[in-house]
């Protein structure tokens, strides 16, 4: 592998399409391949776009030899649910899919001639299938969550998952849904044995992933990108790899008419089961009125607690809830599973993480997935360039929410969505 520029085009190293009988190798045929993580999705999903040309299929000799001199697109042929492994090799790592491949979804021709044509692919791993399939039964899942998510996906023979464990329980009926569906909507309901309620589940290279927010924002950045305004875009040094090529795009930015969302809430709960109402009031922490205030945000990415002198009544929001008691039972008896907490106290999390969040785009980095911290140093711009040092508003510890490595002929990035709750705080840890 070259010492230069993490920039450059990345080797395909393996690129085959494949059904069960026929297989073709499009590794020198591959104009453009894009993959995607999220912390919002189970399913890894990627595009490519590949030249097609007669003779390119590998196939049985009895096969019709009209057959296995036509294009890969009509005598594979790719219909759907064929298998794409791969093997990308970069200066940062190796994006390596020859084990768990992913399968088309869909396979238009985007252009053609008289000898070639261009198709596009779409990708998705194999659980994303597996969760459309038809489910007849309706499965009674009981006790703590964590436990039920490591029960569903070994029943669905997703091996490769990391779990952080819940406090609380909740007791469903699966009603012929999708593992992935089944697991996604427990997110919102979870609460780890320390820290608020909110987790994303979703799935990187390394397999899938159930983890509290809390514990995320908790881990120490894995990278550290500045932004000088500059970049040496022909230099065969390391300088450039940590650097941040264009730009940053700020998606959002402190955003005071959602702050009520975010900071104080005023909840109105009817339970079926006895038919009672009820009203509860969650706050940050100094949000200004200490005898309704509670600590629904103990850990961010900047200090440790968010604090914040601003009158609770002056931003209030008044949610209505009906109490999510799960199956049958009754689930509030133990305080450590009052449904009330999550559903008062998830959309705080979930709102307040995007508080801050930007675009930003990288030399290519296979190392990093979607939900690691990274640290971004961002040096002052414009007529406060003079004044030396980064920018405080925008530097800091971020989420990667999204992330899309991109390979074509000439070079090689990875983009990222970032997401924080800090609202510009900024601390040289």
């Amino acid at each position: 592998m070259s010492n230069g520029s993490a920039s450059r085009p990345s080797i395909y190293e393996k690129m085959t399409i494949s059904n069960d009988s026929k297989e073709a190798d499009i590794s020198a045929k591959t104009q453009s391949f894009n993959y995607f993580e999220s912390v919002y999705s189970p399913e890894i999903t990627a595009n490519l776009i590949f030249l097609d040309a007669s003779g390119s299929v590998k196939a049985e000799k009895n096969q019709d030899v009209q057959e296995r001199l036509g294009s890969i697109k009509s005598s594979l042929p790719i219909i759907g649910e064929e298998k794409l492994t791969f093997k990308v090799s970069s200066k940062s790592g190796t994006l390596n899919f020859s084990q768990k491949p992913l399968l088309v979804t869909t396979s238009p021709v985007i252009s053609e001639d008289s000898n070639r044509q261009s198709v596009f692919l779409s990708l998705v791993s194999k659980p994303g299938i597996d969760n459309e399939q038809i489910k007849n039964a309706s499965i009674l899942y009981k006790g703590k969550i964590s436990d039920t998510v490591k029960k569903i996906l070994t029943e669905s023979n997703i091996v490769d998952i990391d779990i952080d464990p819940t406090r609380n329980n909740y007791d469903f009926i699966s009603r012929s849904r999708g593992s992935l569906d089944l697991i996604t909507d427990l997110c919102r309901r979870s609460i780890p044995e320390s820290g608020d309620p909110g987790y994303f589940f979703y799935e990187t290279q390394d397999g899938h992933n159930f983890k509290a927010i809390d514990n995320l924002i908790s881990e120490e950045p894995v990278e550290t990108y500045t932004y000088t305004g500059g970049f040496k875009a022909n230099s065969e040094t390391d300088e450039n790899d940590f650097k941040i090529v264009r730009p940053p795009i700020f998606l959002k930015d402190q955003n005071v008419k959602q702050r009520k969302k975010w900071i104080s809430s005023r909840n109105i709960f009817f339970n079926p089961s006895n038919l009672v109402t009820e009203e509860l009031f969650y706050a940050l922490k100094g949000s200004g009125d200490a005898d309704r205030s509670g600590t629904p945000v103990q850990k961010t990415l900047g200090r440790k607690t968010l604090d914040y002198a601003i009158p609770l009544l002056k931003y209030m929001k008044t949610n209505f809830h009906v109490l999510d008691i799960g199956s049958l039972d009754y689930q509030n008896l133990d305080p450590n599973n009052d449904p009330r907490e999550w559903q008062a106290k998830s959309p705080m999390r979930y709102n307040l993480l995007h508080s801050q969040m930007m675009e930003i785009q990288v030399p290519c980095n296979l190392n990093i997935r979607a939900g690691n911290v990274i640290k971004v140093v961002i040096e002052r711009q414009g007529d406060d360039k003079e004044l030396g040092g980064f920018d405080e508003h925008v530097s800091g510890k971020y989420l990667i929410l999204h992330l899309c490595h991109h390979f074509d002929t000439e070079r090689s990035f990875t983009s990222m969505t970032l997401a924080r709750d800090t609202y510009g705080l900024h601390t040289k840890n």
